[in-house]
């Protein structure tokens, strides 16, 4: 049980951003989802669904002490690196992708719930590690530690979670005191390794561990037109996006009136574009709303991660900040056509049971820092 105490300590402005962004994603994907559906709230009904057990989720975390997780964090990792290869003897394949197990009546995407499970035992990791993190020989163990479940995802293949595992770790470094410089160098390298990787691919046939689809929208959104089809190849998703966002002028055409959407000319509208749908049938001023409640939920956690009572606190929710962040940025930005295609979805907004309910367990996580940033005095 809580103690009552504890309760006097709940955010609730973070709770209610929480709570405005589910009920505005509920009106939008009951209209994104009116024109793929045999029925007009096939989607909304079934992301109600998850939103409550997802409810349900988050409240049972608060009544687990978080240091009580230091206790499990090896049979947590295990967990993770167990179910991410069980995908690749029982998975169920989509679209080209194998990162789903069939439960019956739902499916199972355990790359959800890694990025969740890679919070918890990174931080439990990194805490024993405060103060020893400065050379880059120190980065090497925390580097390796999120590798296993990295190339597991990979495997999938699932390049964006893979991505989002990286912005996890150089975020919880960042925060266990890792030498700033060195996060910089190694970020900057990356990136201009990345560059030249695929500069040496399409120029030279490098061969990279990535399938065709994954390496031209890693590029296409440079140029959405030179897609080597008119537009109509790997270029299809961000022109459409971009007319979407673009038609939908200050206020936008309506709820449920958006030509793409209704009529089926932007892809995964449902999914990973629904924030296209918000900026054409919203408009301007109301996306600004919605970035707003964003904004007001990622600075809430700031605020609770600088308030923790120590620093496995700190760097659990520094992690799901690190994580919320990143696919904000990136789905966002590839809608609005200056980040690729990478299958990121909008955190409480896209359609997904996996992930609302691994976002959920997330937020709970934080909650539970926040109700325990001070120690009981008797």
């Amino acid at each position: 049980m809580l103690e009552r105490r504890l309760w006097r300590n709940l955010d609730y402005y973070f709770i209610g951003s929480i709570i405005a962004l589910l009920l505005i994603s509920l009106a939008v994907l009951s209209s994104a989802g009116a024109s793929v559906a045999t029925t007009p709230y096939f989607y909304a009904q079934k992301q109600l669904l998850w939103i409550l057990l997802g409810l349900g989720g988050l409240t049972l975390m608060l009544f687990i002490d978080y240091e009580q997780l230091k206790r499990y964090h090896l049979p947590l990792y295990a967990l993770n690196l167990v179910l991410l290869a069980a995908v690749m003897f029982f998975g169920y394949e989509a679209k080209g992708a194998q990162r789903w197990i069939d439960m019956g009546p739902f499916r199972l995407q355990p790359s959800e719930f890694a990025k969740t499970i890679t919070v918890i035992t990174l931080a439990c990791f990194l805490d024993k590690r405060q103060g020893r993190l400065n050379r880059w020989q120190d980065l090497i163990l925390p580097f390796m530690y999120v590798a296993g479940p990295m190339l597991l995802i990979l495997k999938q293949p699932d390049l964006g979670t893979a991505l989002a595992l990286l912005a996890i770790l150089f975020g919880m470094l960042f925060v266990a005191g890792a030498n700033t410089r060195l996060l910089m160098l190694i970020i900057g390298g990356g990136l201009l390794l990345v560059a030249a990787a695929l500069f040496a691919h399409f120029h030279y046939g490098l061969p990279l561990p990535l399938e065709d689809y994954q390496l031209r929208r890693l590029v296409v959104f440079l140029n959405p037109y030179n897609d080597g089809q008119g537009g109509t190849g790997a270029g299809y998703h961000p022109i459409q996006s971009q007319i979407a966002i673009g038609s939908g002028g200050w206020w936008g055409v309506g709820w449920r009136q958006g030509s793409q959407v209704q009529l089926n000319f932007l892809p995964e509208h449902h999914t990973d574009f629904i924030f296209s749908v918000v900026g054409e049938e919203l408009g301007f001023v109301r996306t600004m709303g919605v970035l707003a409640c964003y904004f007001l939920l990622l600075y809430r956690m700031l605020r609770i991660a600088a308030q923790s009572k120590d620093m496995f606190g700190a760097l659990l929710v520094s992690g799901v900040i690190s994580t919320f962040t990143f696919h904000i940025l990136v789905n966002i930005g590839m809608t609005i056509g200056i980040m690729p295609v990478t299958g990121i979805p909008l955190p409480l907004f896209s359609y997904g049971g996996s992930a609302m309910l691994a976002n959920m367990l997330a937020l709970g996580l934080v909650l539970n820092v926040n109700l325990r940033r001070q120690k009981i005095l008797f």
